[in-house]
């Protein structure tokens, strides 16, 4: 019953954990079972993919692992697909705060499910503010 999905964000520089930092302040608490990885220019890609292998054997408590990544194609994104085993290990790009806060919030149920929530917590998070209002029709 307690278990829940490991999330590990995989980013170029600092951005994972600037968006673990704010989700963190946004939910009152930093969360369990949330890693990041930095991706900087002089990594190995090798080094990176042994380091993430590592980060996810502790966050997996049986349920497995979401991973998501910024740039579909750049660095942090290959790293990530050398990850990927389906059903155990599923990767998503373009994360977003939006993102992390709907994987976050809702880890209880499925791989499958965090991966429905990851894409439409990214899409949704996408707004055109001018002509997208919420409240005026």
């Amino acid at each position: 019953e307690g278990r829940m999905i490991g999330v590990l964000v995989v980013t170029h520089g600092s951005i994972g954990e600037a968006l673990l930092a704010s989700a963190s302040q946004i939910l009152g608490a930093a969360p369990q079972q949330v890693a990041t990885l930095s991706v900087w220019r002089q990594d190995d890609p090798d080094d990176l993919v042994l380091r993430a292998r590592e980060l996810l054997e502790g966050l997996d408590a049986g349920d497995g692992v979401l991973v998501l990544t910024d740039i579909f194609g750049a660095t942090p994104g290959n790293v990530a697909s050398r990850l990927l085993q389906d059903g155990r290990i599923e990767g998503v790009s373009g994360v977003s705060l939006p993102m992390l806060l709907r994987v976050i919030t809702g880890r209880n149920g499925s791989l499958s499910d965090a991966v429905q929530r990851a894409l439409s917590g990214g899409a949704e998070g996408v707004v055109h503010m001018n002509s997208d209002r919420c409240c005026d029709a």
